[in-house]
C-alpha cells in the first residue's frame, strides 16, 4: 500500500469514527433535509408550508365570496411579515445548531457534512420568502378586489 492510500483510509476512519453520519452521508434531497432537521427546524418548516397553503385558500375564498368581504385580511398582512421572519428565525436557529457543532467538534468536518446544514438554512430562508411573497400577492388581489366592490357600490 502507498503512504497516501494509508493516510486517507487513517483519515476516513477518523472522521468516521468522530462523526458517525459521515460515513453514512448520501445524496442531498429536500426529503432528507427535512429528516435530518431538528425539531424545532422541523416544525417552522412544516408551519411555513401550512401557513402558504392556508393563505392561497383564504385567497382564493376571498376572491370567490363574490359582493361578500368578510373577513381574513388580518392573516394575509401578518403572514406578508411574519412568514419571512419565521423562515429567518429558524435559519438562524439552524445556523447556531450548526455552528455550536463545528466548535465542538476536534476533527475537520468533510463539506458534504456541512452541506445538510447549509441546506437547511437556505430552505428556512426560501420558505420563509415564498411564504411571504405568496402572502403579498394574495393581499394585493383581495385589497384589489375590496376596492372594486367598494367602488362600485
Amino acid at each position: 500500500m502507498s503512504n497516501t492510500t494509508v493516510r486517507s483510509a487513517a483519515c476516513l476512519a477518523t472522521v468516521a469514527f468522530v462523526l458517525p453520519g459521515a460515513a453514512f452521508a448520501g445524496p442531498l434531497s429536500l426529503v432528507g433535509v427535512f429528516h435530518d432537521a431538528a425539531l424545532v427546524v422541523q416544525v417552522i418548516i412544516l408551519g411555513l408550508i401550512v401557513a402558504t397553503g392556508a393563505a392561497m385558500v383564504v385567497c382564493g375564498m376571498k376572491l370567490a365570496s363574490g359582493p361578500r368581504l368578510a373577513g381574513a385580511s388580518a392573516y394575509l398582512s401578518g403572514l406578508r411579515l411574519g412568514g419571512p421572519l419565521a423562515g429567518f428565525v429558524g435559519a438562524a436557529y439552524g445556523g447556531l445548531a450548526m455552528s455550536m457543532g463545528l466548535a465542538n467538534t476536534t476533527a475537520p468536518v468533510p463539506v458534504n457534512i456541512l452541506a445538510h446544514g447549509a441546506a437547511e438554512i437556505m430552505m428556512l430562508i426560501l420558505l420563509g420568502l415564498v411564504s411571504g411573497s405568496v402572502a403579498v400577492i394574495a393581499n394585493w388581489a383581495v385589497e384589489a378586489r375590496i376596492d372594486r366592490a367598494v367602488l362600485s357600490a
